[in-house]
């Protein structure tokens, strides 16, 4: 299908969890023009640890290479775990321009800020539950969710994917109370500079709504969801999502997944 711009992030290519095999299927059905990779693309942190780099991870890569090569505007946003590549901000690399942030105009004329998102890290609370108990708890709910997820194709032949991190994270106020505070601070950020609105990643929090003005667009994640931020020939703003599971698992996560941007201006 094709799509005016694509935004993805957080894919944690390195790390044991990274959905890469889905990823590559779901690119396979997208024609952007334009691609923005929003940060965690390679998860560094994963790297350092344990090396991981099977073959689907290395595909990705290849895929971003390709597109490039045959004309497709590819631009990388380092993130947190990728911060490594904001020492080749200005650079290209492999034909992939490498940019601290980006300014994204929609075909409506319509101005975004699109950044990974670390930076607004200092400005909300961090949930005490995964302060404390950290990566490990992560990893080892996604390696529960990967076993869950074989079970189910072996035994039910369903192939949605299970996240455990997130069915456990809706069910916990304050971690929702964290991601209230993360879209309040990145709305406030793109009101401060003058945007239409904001997109991101970092939160692993796939979300596209107003708020107070300002559309928050936060393109999700390849390790608990599966999904990409798309933007139609029109402008207009989807959130599309590589299978049905996260509205299985957590129907409350976006509403709605399509957000047409009203072709209004700015009044001086």
């Amino acid at each position: 299908m094709r799509v005016r711009t694509l935004f993805l992030s957080d894919i944690h290519l390195g790390y044991r969890g990274c959905r890469a095999e889905a990823l590559l299927a779901f690119l396979d059905q997208q024609q952007p023009e334009a691609v923005v990779l929003v940060g965690d693309i390679v998860d560094l942190w994963s790297l350092r640890r344990v090396p991981y780099w099977p073959a689907s991870h290395q595909a990705v890569v290849r895929r971003f290479v390709q597109w490039a090569a045959e004309g497709v505007r590819v631009i990388y946003v380092p993130g947190n775990h990728d911060e490594a590549l904001r020492d080749w901000v200005g650079a290209s690399l492999a034909g992939v321009e490498v940019v601290r942030e980006h300014h994204h105009v929609l075909a409506d004329g319509r101005q975004f800020l699109v950044l990974h998102g670390d930076v607004f890290d200092d400005a909300v609370r961090f949930p005490v539950w995964l302060a404390t108990l950290g990566s490990a708890l992560y990893d080892a709910m996604m390696w529960i969710s990967h076993q869950v997820h074989g079970l189910r194709r072996r035994w039910l032949r369903r192939a949605r994917w299970f996240s455990l991190a997130t069915w456990v994270k809706h069910r916990l106020p304050e971690a929702m109370r964290y991601v209230r505070q993360f879209e309040a601070a990145a709305c406030q950020e793109a009101r401060r500079r003058g945007f239409d609105g904001i997109i991101c990643g970092h939160i692993h929090h796939p979300a596209l709504h107003e708020r107070e003005g300002i559309t928050y667009a936060n393109d999700g994640d390849w390790v608990e969801h599966g999904t990409a931020l798309v933007e139609r020939l029109d402008g207009t703003l989807e959130l599309r999502w590589a299978d049905s599971s996260v509205q299985e698992t957590a129907p409350q996560l976006v509403r709605p997944v399509v957000l047409p941007v009203p072709k209004l201006r700015r009044v001086a």
